[in-house]
């Protein structure tokens, strides 16, 4: 069944189309205050927990919580450098987005190929299957009805929010991020990208377990990396897979109508705000991607009549998004498995 979309043609006036460009430049003064502070932060936070290693365990664990929401914060800052929008000049973004893979184990030139694919591909019916849109990608009901049973519990059990949630994070950041899987030998940047990072991490994490133990560089590291992978890529999917979030065909689909209805507004609490660098503002991102995140909400703030099609999310209808797995083409919307 061929989807025809009933959303309107996105159309801003000139008033805001002036000030969404007015939002597309770095802040340098702010956007080095904020790296520091932030890496300032993560370093001291990793020392405490070194210290509070010796004395115990479960305090260390304690620590994780926020060091992961830092590390989530400095992903965050990676993604904004994959844009080159955090900092005036591609230079600075991307030696900040290189600083910022030795926190995340994310090869920066690597990683920014593959989200700059994600841009061009998002909630487009006829490109959907890229392997690493694993946490956005849908089926359609129709689609899903042609299956043989065995399809659907296949289909299911793949695509259940404890697989793609829980268990395929820490295996991507962790361990595919380690390999360019799908890089050509041709794309040698990217390639060189994530075997650096790896010979980078090794010696970095080889030093720390020489003068720490493995033992005690598990305790800090593992915990809050995982974490930190879990709640990345819950933020990033739900914003992309809720209930008012609507699919095109290539006919249809264009950035700015897939940002306005194909990706939400989380509104997060003020201190979930700052440790996710406010990309729950994820419509705006889209919208125009040369937008630092430091900037977005402003930006949201300041464009009502543009912003006004999209979708809010608070955390309690975001934790209910992920029941919403299917694009049902007749009512125009994402709907759960049937029943």
């Amino acid at each position: 069944m061929s989807h025809i979309s009933t959303t309107a043609p996105y159309a801003a006036n000139a008033a805001e189309h002036t000030i969404l460009r007015s939002f597309q430049s770095a802040q340098q003064g702010r956007a080095i205050w904020l790296a520091a502070s932030t890496f300032g932060a993560y370093i001291l936070l990793t020392a405490a927990m070194y210290v509070t290693a010796k004395i115990s365990v479960w305090l260390t664990l304690m620590l994780a919580i926020p060091l992961s929401g830092l590390i989530v914060r400095v992903f965050v800052f990676q993604h904004d450098a994959g844009h080159n929008s955090f900092f005036r000049t591609r230079k600075q973004n991307t030696a900040l987005g290189r600083a910022c893979s030795l926190v995340t184990w994310t090869p920066f030139v690597y990683w920014r190929r593959i989200h700059a694919g994600h841009h061009g591909v998002w909630n487009n019916l006829q490109r959907r299957g890229v392997a690493s849109e694993f946490y956005t990608d849908s089926m359609t009901v129709a689609e899903y009805k042609k299956l043989t049973p065995l399809g659907r519990w296949l289909y299911r059990f793949t695509h259940h929010a404890v697989i793609i949630h829980l268990l395929m994070p820490p295996v991507v950041f962790l361990l595919v991020y380690r390999y360019p899987y799908d890089t050509p030998k041709s794309f040698k940047a990217e390639r060189r990208s994530a075997f650096a990072l790896d010979v980078v991490l090794l010696l970095l994490f080889g030093s720390l377990i020489h003068f720490f133990g493995i033992k005690t560089v598990l305790l800090v590291h593992l915990p809050s990396t995982m974490l930190a992978a879990i709640i990345g890529i819950w933020l990033f999917s739900v914003q992309h897979r809720f209930e008012q979030s609507e699919w095109f065909n290539n006919d249809d689909w264009s950035p700015a109508n897939a940002a306005l209805h194909g990706t939400s507004y989380l509104k997060l609490p003020r201190l979930f705000r700052w440790f996710s660098a406010d990309i729950g503002t994820h419509h705006v991102h889209h919208l125009r991607p040369s937008v630092p995140s430091y900037r977005l909400v402003d930006c949201h703030e300041a464009c009502e009549q543009t912003m006004a099609p999209v979708t809010t999310l608070t955390f309690r209808s975001a934790l209910k998004a992920q029941s919403f797995t299917l694009w049902d083409e007749d009512a125009h919307r994402m709907v759960p498995y049937p029943k």
